[in-house]
């Protein structure tokens, strides 16, 4: 590859990427540390909760160059968070990553929830996912809370870092 810049492919996710989404999720499931999920998504399962439910706000898909899935972000709703806010989520394929595409991610996210009137945007991340902090962070997240010791699944706590970025 030259030095030019590459062009990351940022489009809404559609449910026939539920199988590559979920795979890679299940992945960074069972690598365990940098999400907050605990089981295991099956392709309808990963439709019903990123591209359907009740909460859905918006999910975009950034794409590799051969046109595969390689990361996306997520924004939903829900009761612990002010009405003109959305959660955010984003994971990437593990084991190879494509520069750039959280970066992409976060502009066609921004740019949707504003569109909608969203405010502000919240990320809670486990304070063990040391990437996770470093992205939000690098996306202007600021922290305002923190709950200390959530347990895991396994019973060990972990605290949960809110980050807030306002739109």
């Amino acid at each position: 590859m030259t030095n030019e810049t590459r062009t990351i492919h940022v489009r809404p996710a559609r449910p026939d990427d539920a199988p590559a989404l979920s795979a890679f999720l299940n992945e960074i499931i069972a690598i365990g540390g940098t999400t907050a999920h605990q089981t295991q998504f099956t392709p309808e399962r990963f439709v019903e909760h990123y591209l359907s439910g009740p909460g859905f706000v918006s999910c975009f898909v950034a794409e590799d160059e051969t046109g595969e899935p390689c990361a996306f972000q997520a924004l939903d709703r829900w009761d612990g968070i002010p009405e003109d806010w959305a959660d955010i989520g984003t994971f990437s394929r593990p084991g190879n990553k494509v520069p750039g595409a959280g970066t992409a991610l976060f502009k066609a996210t921004c740019d949707h929830a504003r569109s909608i009137g969203l405010t502000a945007l919240n990320a809670t991340i486990r304070a063990d996912n040391v990437g996770g902090l470093s992205y939000y962070g690098k996306m202007g997240f600021v922290d305002y809370r923190v709950d200390k010791a959530v347990p895991l699944a396994d019973g060990r706590p972990v605290d949960r870092i809110w980050k807030r970025f306002l739109l």
